[in-house]
C-alpha cells in the first residue's frame, strides 16, 4: 500500500523484527548501571572511587571510538548492506564481555575489570550505532518513525520487564536473590539474547544496498554537523537528561540497600518501574502525535521531578511506599527513549537536506558519544558524591544518618535538577511535524531532479556509444534485415 504522498508504509512484520535487537540492550544495561557498580564496589572490594573512575575512563574511551564506528559504518559498503555486518560482528565481542564480568572469578583487580569493559563497549558500540542509524534509513516518516522507535523500546522494554519477572520469582518463591543471584540469571538471559535477536533482526530486516558512500570529508561533516542547530538543541538535552538518569540508576541499589534495607528486593523495583515505563509509550506516542514531539518529551520530564522527592520521606522497612513512587515516575520514563530517538532521526533529515549526503551512522555515533559522556559522568558524579558526603564503602560498614542523607539526597533530588533542565533546553526545539514534512518533500524534488538528470547523462552516454565508428570495421550501421523479393 502506498500513501497519498508516495510514502510506502512499513510491514508489521519489518517492525518486528527490526525491534527485537533492543531486547539485550535494554536488558543488559540497567543491570550494568545499577547492579555492576554495586557488586565490584562491596562484593569484589574495588572500592567506590575505584571503580567510579574505571567507568568514567571506560565510558570515555568508549565515547570516542564511537565516532570511528560511526563514520566507518557510513562508508561500508558489502553486497549485505553497511548495518547489519558490524552488528552480526558486534555479538562475539558483547558475549565474551558480558560473560567475563556478569561471572568473575574473584578475586578480581581493577585491571580486569577496565578490560572487559573497554571490550563491552567496543562490541557495545558496533552493535547500537549501526542499529539505531538503520531506523531512520528504513522510513522518512515523521511519525512512522515514532512508530517504528516505539515498537524498538516497547519490545526492548518488555524483555527487560520479563528479565526482571525471573528474578522476582526467584526471590519470592525460591528465596533466591541479591545482587550476585542478579547478576547470574540476567547474565545468562543476556548471552542467549544477544546472538539470538541479532541474528533475527539481520535474517529479516531488508537493509538498502545502494547507498553511496558520503562524499563529504569526516572533518567537514563534523562542522556541517556543528552548524545545524536543532541537533545541537537536542543533543544537550538529551546530554542533560541522560546525566540525571544515569544518577539515578546508579543510586537505586545503594539507596534500597543502605537506607530502605531491602537490596535483595531491589530488582521488584526495577520491575515496578519499568512495567510503568512500558504500559506509557504508547499514550506518549499517541500524545506526540497531538502536540508535537518535543512539547510530548517536555510532559513527560516534568513527571519525573514532581514525585521522585517523596523518596527523601522514606526509611527502614519502606520499601513498599516506594512502588508507587515507581508507578508514577516510570509511567513517564517512557517517553524519553522513544521520542527522543524519533527526533533525532527529523534532524539527520535537516542535514541531508543541506549537504546533500546521507551521513545517519555518524550523527548516531556523535548521540551515542555524547550519551556514553552522560553516562559516563552520572555514575561517576553520584559516587562520588556519596563518598564525598561521608559514605562509606567499606564491606559491611555500618552508615550514619549523616553518610545516609547523602544517598537520599542524591538519588532523590539529583536527577530533577537535570531533567528539569533538558525541559528548559528543549523547550525550543523547531522542527515541528509541518516543518518536517516541507524538509522531507524538499529532499523529494531535489532527489527526482538528479534522477532526472542522471537518466539523461546516461541516454546520452548510450547515444554516444553507439554512435562512436568502430575502429576495426567503421561506423555502426543499422542491420537492414533479410532482402525482400
Amino acid at each position: 500500500m502506498v500513501e497519498e504522498n508516495g510514502h510506502r508504509p512499513l510491514s508489521k512484520r519489518t517492525i518486528f523484527f527490526y525491534g527485537l535487537s533492543e531486547m539485550p540492550l535494554q536488558v543488559a544495561s540497567v543491570v550494568i548501571t545499577a547492579y555492576l557498580l554495586k557488586y565490584y564496589t562491596k562484593d569484589m572490594a574495588l572500592g567506590a572511587a575505584v571503580v567510579g573512575t574505571i567507568w568514567l575512563a571506560a565510558r570515555l574511551f568508549d565515547a570516542v571510538s564511537d565516532l570511528l564506528i560511526g563514520h566507518l559504518s557510513d562508508i561500508t559498503r558489502t553486497r549485505w548492506g553497511r548495518r547489519r555486518v558490524w552488528m552480526v560482528a558486534s555479538v562475539p565481542l558483547m558475549v565474551a564481555a558480558i560473560y567475563h564480568l556478569f561471572f568473575p572469578d574473584p578475586p578480581v583487580t581493577p585491571l580486569y575489570f577496565l578490560s572487559w569493559m573497554l571490550v563491552l563497549w567496543t562490541g557495545w558500540s558496533m552493535l547500537m550505532i549501526p542499529y539505531y542509524a538503520w531506523a531512520a534509513e528504513l522510513t522518512t516518516d515523521y511519525n512512522e518513525r515514532s512508530v517504528l522507535v516505539g515498537w524498538r523500546v516497547w519490545l526492548g522494554m518488555g524483555a527487560n520487564v520479563i528479565s526482571k519477572i525471573i528474578p522476582v520469582i526467584a526471590l519470592f518463591v525460591f528465596s533466591y536473590g541479591g545482587t550476585r543471584e542478579v547478576l547470574t540469571m540476567i547474565g545468562i538471559m543476556t548471552l542467549v539474547l544477544v546472538p539470538l535477536t541479532v541474528g533475527l533482526t539481520v535474517a529479516n530486516v531488508p537493509e538498502n544496498t545502494e547507498y553511496k558512500p558520503p562524499l563529504i570529508s569526516f572533518r567537514r561533516g563534523l562542522v556541517a554537523m556543528w552548524r545545524n542547530g536543532p541537533f545541537k538543541r537536542l543533543i544537550f538535552a538529551f546530554f542533560v537528561n541522560s546525566v540525571g538518569t544515569a544518577v539515578a540508576t546508579a543510586m537505586v541499589v545503594f539507596y534500597l540497600a543502605d537506607v530502605i534495607g531491602a537490596e535483595d528486593k531491589a530488582i521488584l523495583f526495577l520491575l515496578t518501574f519499568y512495567l510503568a515505563g512500558l504500559a506509557g509509550i504508547p499514550f506518549w506516542v499517541w500524545l506526540s502525535k497531538k502536540i508535537g514531539k518535543h512539547r510530548a518529551w517536555i510532559a513527560c520530564l516534568m513527571v519525573y521531578p514532581s514525585f521522585s522527592w517523596l523518596y527523601l520521606l522514606l526509611g527502614p522497612g519502606d520499601f513498599w511506599w516506594m512502588l508507587p513512587i515507581a508507578m508514577v515516575t516510570g509511567f513517564g520514563g517512557g517517553s524519553s527513549a522513544v521520542l527522543s530517538n524519533s527526533m533525532k532521526a527529523d534532524v539527520i533529515d535537516l542535514d541531508t537536506l543541506k549537504t546533500s549526503q546521507n551521513r545517519a551512522a555518524l550523527f548516531f555515533a556523535v548521540w551515542a558519544t555524547v550519551s556514553k559522556l552522560a553516562m559516563s559522568f552520572g555514575p561517576a558524579l553520584a559516587l562520588y558524591a556519596i563518598v564525598l558526603l561521608g559514605y562509606d564503602d567499606r564491606p559491611g560498614a555500618v552508615h550514619s544518618d549523616g553518610s545516609l542523607w547523602g544517598v537520599k539526597s542524591v538519588f532523590a533530588l539529583g536527577p530533577p535538577i537535570f531533567m528539569i533542565l533538558t525541559a528548559w533546553v528543549a523547550w525550543r526545539y523547531p522542527i515541528t511535524e509541518g516543518r518536517h514534512r516541507k524538509m522531507r518533500d524538499a529532499i523529494a524534488r531535489r532527489n527526482a531532479r538528479r534522477a532526472e538528470r542522471e537518466t539523461v547523462a546516461e541516454a546520452a552516454r548510450a547515444s554516444a556509444e553507439w554512435s562512436t565508428p568502430s575502429p576495426a570495421r567503421g561506423p555502426r550501421r543499422l542491420d537492414p534485415g533479410p532482402a525482400r523479393g
